[in-house]
């Protein structure tokens, strides 16, 4: 059985030009351009996600 993407963008995001993610499913976590939907999408396990997330957090702004 295949779950399809819900893509969603990130709260702080005040316009379109960002990223879309789709974490729903539990085995990937996919990642595309808002501003180019069918230009591919990367895709990530959950933990590099995870990792890549809480790294950034600690990035000055």
């Amino acid at each position: 059985m295949t779950t399809d993407p819900i893509w969603r963008t990130s709260t702080y995001t005040k316009s379109d030009s960002c990223v879309e993610v789709a974490d729903n499913a539990p085995q990937r976590v996919m990642v595309r351009d808002t501003k180019d939907r069918e230009g591919g999408l990367l895709t990530l396990l959950p933990a590099s996600w995870k990792t890549f997330v809480e790294f950034s957090k600690d990035l000055p702004v």
